[in-house]
């Protein structure tokens, strides 16, 4: 006999940057206030995806979400200032992040300029192939 808990093949399984939490669920997981993703959202540091008029957010977006708070939080670095941390360096650099952690890291995010000139001569398809989004 089957052990009901194991996973069928192919259900249970989710992409992590599939958009599947709407935006009081996402705040329940990181414990904070819908306004405090609103006010990440209008600040840039972060952009969940729509159905309509919807905001949903992935698992990548609560991990870089949970990243970006204790930036905030532990570390003391002001809203303005992450957005200028994080126009020069990507997120693992201010993060002080290991290169073993960043490297697997799904939530990564790079806004460097370089990164950005690569975004607007069309090399999106680099930028899929590392899983890093292009934001700019």
């Amino acid at each position: 006999m089957t052990d009901p808990r194991e996973k069928t093949p192919g259900r249970g399984t989710v992409d992590p940057a599939t958009p599947v939490y709407p935006i009081g669920v996402a705040a329940r997981l990181l414990n904070v206030h819908p306004r405090t993703l609103r006010i990440y959202e209008a600040e840039g540091l972060v952009r969940p995806r729509y159905a309509g008029a919807r905001r949903l957010f992935s698992q990548n977006d609560i991990d870089w979400i949970a990243c970006l708070r204790s930036m905030i939080h532990d570390e003391g670095i002001s809203i303005p200032g992450l957005k200028k941390l994080l126009a020069l360096v990507p997120c693992w650099a201010v993060a002080d992040c290991p290169p073993e952690i960043h490297r697997n890291c799904r939530a990564r995010v790079d806004l460097s300029p370089e990164r950005c000139r690569s975004c607007r001569r069309g090399e999106e398809e680099e930028d899929r192939r590392d899983g890093l989004p292009c934001r700019s």
